[in-house]
């Protein structure tokens, strides 16, 4: 699906959406749907279309054809034992099986994710959804030698949309300039400016740290993982040497990262993200260490087509996302009417959470075989 204009982060650049999507069908016709979204090349995780393809044809199907089920954690579990990594791989087809489950039952994805959440010990408050998320713009870095008023442009007609924050791709050398000009399209809004900056583990320990002081003085609501996902101990320290509340993205892949972030006592903001974890009942595990541990908390996105962005949408209704979500209209990344699922944002900057029992429409299948 090609994007309406080209995505640049720090590691590398989008231009097209290409992605796998996920039918599971039981042997009563129900079927739900899922989505991987890695991206073509590894510049943000390890795994790829090919290879999250491979796996999930090859490895994670076939665990559950022809087999029998007695409950939707009995078929997860399925997934991940003596499966190693291949998160975005899994995230597919778990997904798939939760809104196989949400068909079957006729309940929406919220409902079956309070369920869940009640047997894991999530206080009550934390298991009340609301009908809306707030929605937040993220912007990437300019093709070429786009100067910043091209950033400033697509700043500007989406704080005018209504949404909850900007968050502006960075790395060295486009860091502190376009944080400074998206503060002036706030300030000629006269909107108090709400900016994040997320670099994608583009900075370097050893060579960076002016540069992140730089970025530091700017008055920042978050800084998002700035250094590379297996630099842990470089997250660890720099959360304690900067004002700006970090973020963590790629370092958070699973509960065991985040009881060591806990453990250590750093200050930070997680993003949760469905695709990088490996799928829901992972996300639901991460909710509820952080509601337990009271870490801001937030949905992002890959982003995904409106198949995939169906699980964020549903888990970021729930009171323990503090922060906007990165999740926003289907026309932030594709042409009219193009979305497989269309996500529409209201002009409070608000979703609307889906209240129907899985996302399995005539229109859904239409537009799968129109693709």
């Amino acid at each position: 699906m090609p994007l309406v204009e080209p995505f640049r982060i720090s590691g590398g650049s989008l231009g097209v959406r290409r992605s796998l999507i996920v039918a599971v069908t039981d042997r009563d016709g129900a079927t739900g749907y899922g989505e991987s979204a890695p991206f073509e090349a590894p510049f943000y995780s390890g795994e790829t279309i090919a290879s999250a393809r491979a796996c999930i044809t090859e490895h994670l199907l076939p665990r559950l054809e022809g087999r029998a089920f007695d409950s939707l954690p009995a078929a997860v579990a399925a997934l991940v034992v003596g499966i190693r990594g291949n998160r975005f791989a899994r995230a597919g087809v778990e997904t798939a099986l939760w809104d196989l489950a949400c068909a079957k039952a006729g309940v929406p994805l919220t409902a079956l994710l309070a369920e869940v959440m009640e047997r894991m010990g999530v206080p009550a408050p934390a298991r009340e959804h609301a009908g809306v998320v707030r929605s937040g713009a993220a912007l990437g870095i300019p093709e070429g030698d786009a100067p910043v008023e091209f950033l400033q442009e697509e700043a500007r007609r989406w704080i005018a949309r209504g949404v909850h924050r900007v968050k502006i791709k960075v790395r060295p050398g486009w860091d502190v300039e376009p944080v400074r000009a998206v503060r002036r399209v706030y300030e000629e809004l006269g909107a108090p400016p709400r900016i994040w900056a997320d670099a994608n583990g583009a900075y370097d320990r050893a060579h960076d740290l002016a540069a992140l002081r730089a970025l530091d003085a700017e008055g920042l609501e978050l800084l998002e993982q700035p250094f590379p996902a297996d630099d842990v101990l470089g997250m660890l320290t720099l959360g304690h040497q900067l004002s700006t509340p970090l973020c963590l993205d790629e370092s958070l892949e699973d509960a065991h990262a985040a009881e060591l972030f806990l453990a250590s006592d750093a200050p930070g903001i997680w993003n949760l993200k469905v695709q990088r974890v490996g799928g829901l009942f992972e996300s639901v595990r991460l909710y509820a260490m952080a509601v337990k541990a009271g870490v801001p908390l937030w949905g992002g996105t890959m982003p995904e087509t409106g198949v995939g962005a169906q699980a964020i949408i549903a888990l970021g209704s729930f009171p323990g996302f503090t922060l906007p979500t990165d999740v926003t209209a289907s026309e932030r990344w594709f042409a009219a009417g193009a979305d497989l699922v269309e996500i529409r944002m209201n002009e409070a900057g608000q979703i609307a959470v889906p209240d129907g029992p899985g996302i399995a429409s005539a229109g859904l299948r239409d537009r799968l075989a129109a693709h």
